[in-house]
């Protein structure tokens, strides 16, 4: 994977955060992997 050129900050809301994360711990991906391909599709 390319070195990452870009670097950005996105402001969720407690609810937004707790359903990432708890996405995340059930795919067991981190936080960039997931919005990374929600950008990519």
């Amino acid at each position: 994977m390319p070195k990452p050129e870009i670097y950005m900050t996105l402001r969720l809301t407690q609810p937004q955060q707790d359903l990432l994360r708890e996405y995340c711990q059930q795919t067991g991906r981190n936080q960039t992997d997931v919005l990374q391909e929600l950008v990519r599709g």
